[in-house]
């Protein structure tokens, strides 16, 4: 599908952020790398292997329980635990994220014609703000709207879809959700909006 391919009518477009404008994990593996340069530093263990062993518990069983291998496989100190947590949410990257092509050549045509653009997203709002900052938006910063779902409540309630057509004096039709979870289709399913999955593109 392209842009082209979408109903005219459409006025605003909503997005999610992570592993629709980009891939999730080109954020958590530069974390990963630059805990395990720390603990090389302090712990004296080997970074490139620790470093590999997180980005395989991710894949493996999920970004949730990665601390807590590591912790076991090399004997970390649970002191450590607040340096990793806050480091996920502050961490200044060795290199920017970009955004996936097709997403990016979709936000462009957006742009050029002259249409809104919504981030809309759930997580922690430093953090995804902290990501935000850090992406490579291609001079597209200034057609952007964000909006942190957690500070009101998280996606798939509604509120947060209710405050963008509030706020921006909206009509449900003229909207599309763009995401990749369950959790975004519920969310436009409640709200009466019309949704496509990011891979679609």
């Amino acid at each position: 599908m392209k842009y082209k391919d979408i109903d005219s009518r459409k006025s605003a477009f909503i997005f999610e952020l992570d592993n629709v404008l980009y891939p999730e994990k080109d954020y958590l593996y530069q974390v990963y790398y630059l805990f395990t340069s720390f603990l090389e530093y302090t712990e004296l263990i080997n970074a490139k292997e620790a470093t590999n062993f997180m980005i395989n518990t991710y894949l493996s069983i999920g970004e949730e329980v990665v601390f807590d291998r590591l912790q076991k496989e090399f004997k970390i100190d649970e002191a450590y635990r607040d340096n990793f947590n806050q480091l996920n949410l502050t961490a200044k990257l060795p290199l920017k994220l970009l955004i996936d092509q097709n997403m990016l050549n979709l936000l462009q045509e957006i742009v050029i014609d002259r249409k809104k653009i919504f981030i809309v997203t759930n997580g922690h709002p430093g953090q995804q703000l902290n990501k935000i900052k850090q992406t490579e938006w291609n001079g597209l910063e200034p057609y952007l709207t964000c909006y942190f779902a957690n500070e009101i409540a998280p996606k798939p309630e509604t509120d947060c879809i209710d405050l963008v057509i509030k706020d921006h004096k909206l009509q449900r039709r003229d909207i599309l959700m763009i995401g990749n979870s369950e959790i975004d289709a519920l969310c436009a399913e409640a709200c009466g909006v019309d949704y496509f999955k990011s891979n679609e593109f």
